[in-house]
Formats: C-alpha cells, sequence, structure tokens
C-alpha cells in the first residue's frame, strides 16, 4: 500500500493553486533557470498519491523554487538525490545565531490510538513567544492554516498572504494519538523582517478540547543562550471546508 503525500498537498492548497496551476509553476520554475521540465498534473497527482515517492534533482529544485522549502520539508518518503540540506535552520523562536535545532524526530512514534474525527480545514494558529532581543517583550505569531488529515498524520500550510507578520509562512506536521497531538514547526520569517528570513523549527505538543474545534498546547525551542525556550500554541477551527471558495476566504491577514 503506498501512503500518500499529504504534506505536498497541504502545502499546493496552501498556495491555491490547482494541480495544473502547480505543474505550470513547475515548468515555469525550470524554464527560468535553464533547466527545463515536463511536470504534469499526472506528475503531481502520483506524488500526492505516494506512488513516486521521490522526484527527480530536476524536479526536486523546481519544487524548491516554486514552494520556497527544501525538498527534505515537502513529505517524500525515499531520499532525493542531491537535493540541498537548508544551512539556515535553527530551533526557536528568538534564536539569534544558535546552531542548535530540535530533532525533526520529535512526535515520530507511531501512535497505538486512532484519531476520533476528521480535523481537516482552515484553522487560526497561534503561538505567543518572548524576544530577549526587545526587552523580553512577548509577541504573537498568527496564521490562517490549511490542515488535511491523512489517518493519523496532520499536515498543515499556512495561506500565502494569511500570516500577521507579511511573508512568514508556517508549515506544521503532526500526529495524533487520541486526543493528543504531537509533531514539529517550521516558519520562514520574511527577508526584510525583524528575523531577516531565518528559518526557525522546534516541537510542538497540544491537546484537542472535546468539540474537536480547538487544539492548545505549548511550543519547544532552543535559544541563543543554549536554554530551552517554550511558550503557548492554539489552533481553532474556522471552517470544515478545504473548498478554493473557502480558502480564498481565509487567504488575508489575521486580525
Amino acid at each position: 500500500m503506498t501512503t500518500p503525500n499529504a504534506t505536498l498537498r497541504a502545502v499546493r492548497m496552501g498556495l491555491l493553486m490547482s494541480q495544473d496551476d502547480f505543474a505550470r509553476a513547475l515548468r515555469d520554475a525550470g524554464s527560468r533557470a535553464g533547466q527545463r521540465n515536463d511536470a504534469s498534473k499526472r506528475l503531481v497527482q502520483r506524488w500526492e498519491a505516494g506512488t513516486t515517492t521521490a522526484p527527480r534533482p530536476l524536479y526536486a529544485r523546481a519544487l524548491e523554487t516554486v514552494t520556497g522549502m527544501p525538498i527534505e520539508a515537502l513529505g517524500f518518503a525515499a531520499h532525493v538525490p542531491m537535493a540541498r540540506v537548508s544551512d539556515d535552520g535553527r530551533g526557536g523562536h528568538d534564536l539569534e545565531g544558535s546552531p542548535i535545532g530540535v530533532s525533526e524526530a520529535a512526535g515520530a512514534t507511531t501512535p497505538r490510538t486512532a484519531p476520533r474525527g476528521n480535523y481537516s480545514g482552515v484553522w487560526l494558529s497561534t503561538y505567543e513567544f518572548v524576544s530577549s532581543g526587545r526587552n523580553n517583550e512577548v509577541f504573537a505569531g498568527k496564521h490562517f492554516v490549511v490542515l488535511l488529515q491523512h489517518g493519523n498524520r496532520l499536515t498543515a500550510r499556512s495561506l500565502p498572504n494569511a500570516s500577521l507578520n507579511p511573508d512568514s509562512p508556517l508549515t506544521l506536521d503532526l500526529q495524533i494519538e487520541g486526543s493528543a497531538i504531537t509533531g514539529t514547526w517550521t516558519e520562514q520569517t520574511a527577508a526584510d523582517g525583524y528575523y531577516r528570513g531565518a528559518r526557525y523549527f522546534g516541537a510542538l505538543q497540544m491537546l484537542v478540547d472535546p468539540t474537536g474545534r480547538r487544539m492548545s498546547g505549548k511550543w519547544l525551542g532552543f535559544g541563543r543562550d543554549y536554554e530551552v525556550n517554550s511558550g503557548p500554541w492554539e489552533l481553532r477551527l474556522m471552517d470544515a471546508s478545504t473548498a478554493k471558495a473557502t480558502l480564498d476566504s481565509y487567504n488575508r491577514r489575521p486580525e
């Protein structure tokens, strides 16, 4: 049996692209780079269905260009030859120069309990963090994210224009065990923002409330002085639909 690539599908939907649009963007990216490819809707379908578990390097480079994410973060199960590993990954909010990151193996254990419901839809993600470089002031990050569920896995990607701080896409890769949600988060900060385009990542643990409409818990990450930082994180369901019209309506800056 094949395992669908829910991560790639969530990223594509977060970009508000159909499979045809995505294939066209991949071809355009290849042409601009002088490395033409034959990306098609059918190829995108095979990737998302899991029948093709790793793209060729030609397509891997186009995928990185179109999504703005390293190929190893796009949910492919097999090793992608020649895929580059990002050298700016640093763990935790307000890291400012620490070489330490949180292992992406966090939450990688296989859940023993089936999830209670389907959590696919548009959610409002809100976290808080203390900025040591700004007098320990508390800041909040907000994103409207598209969350997709496949079995006990949840993958979320923020919509293109739906972050409180512009140009700061967020990705969540989570697993469900009963009411417990465990996994990792990654955020690419804006190039012209306070964190100068740094990529931050860490671990995340939350609990789903009995209504299934709210998840709350804490994030973890390393600070610049090698201490472990943490803060609150919450997801609230806004709409259970993932139709294009719904995604378009939430492709905006949160209040």
